[in-house]
């Protein structure tokens, strides 16, 4: 008795075995990596279930880096574009450059997590590139988040949002687009201002008059 639940057990144990392994094997069949950077979940021809065919092709190119954040005040990094529109069903080619020396992401959130695992497109750079991945967006009309997920690059400002079929509304704190959940609000101390003020003004004078001062003693010291 003992030796058949053993038995069964051991089966069972390499039933989950086998499952775990066949799931690690399709996760990382989706990710490709090398010394530049990383690409998961990238969709050339799978189609979403409500799409019977690929409606358009779109070739976009997102650049990332602090140049495309000066526009904005207060923001340190942003994309070229902080919106793209697409038809439902469309294919997009993405190319992905990074024009930093520092890593920054590309990430789609809120896909079908049967094509896209954990609903996501996720395209990472470690530096100075580009990388190529596509996706297959669905028929339904909605907008999607596109940002960097790394620590406060989103919050300074790179943040972006991709519409499908004209979208079904903006997000929140897209610059130059929409408002911010919260604003940044950066409190002026005007007591501090004045007493800068005055203690600025003291000492112009003072270096004034004491550069009189020496200079009118250096012309008698050489008359």
């Amino acid at each position: 008795m003992k030796i058949k639940i053993l038995k069964d057990l051991f089966k069972i144990i390499s039933i989950i075995f086998i499952l775990v392994l066949n799931v690690a094997q399709v996760s990382f069949a989706m990710m490709s990596m090398d010394e530049k950077g990383m690409v998961m979940n990238a969709n050339n021809d799978n189609l979403p279930k409500d799409c019977p065919k690929i409606s358009e092709e779109v070739n976009l190119s997102v650049h990332a880096g602090r140049k495309y954040a000066t526009k904005f005040n207060g923001k340190m990094f942003a994309f070229d574009q902080q919106e793209w529109n697409v038809a439902p069903c469309a294919k997009i080619n993405i190319t992905f450059i990074n024009d930093d020396q520092i890593r920054h992401q590309l990430m789609i959130h809120g896909l079908p997590g049967y094509l896209y695992p954990e609903g996501m497109l996720h395209l990472e750079l470690y530096g100075e590139g580009e990388l190529h991945a596509s996706v297959i967006l669905p028929s339904q009309k909605k907008t999607y988040l596109v940002h960097c997920e790394l620590a406060q690059h989103a919050e300074k400002g790179m943040k972006a949002q991709l519409k499908v079929g004209g979208g079904d509304g903006d997000l929140p704190s897209i610059p130059a687009l929409s408002a911010p959940v919260k604003v940044d609000i950066y409190k002026l101390d005007w007591q501090a201002v004045m007493w800068g003020g005055v203690l600025i003004l003291l000492v112009s004078v003072l270096a004034f008059y004491s550069g009189r001062v020496l200079f009118l003693y250096y012309l008698k010291m050489n008359k």
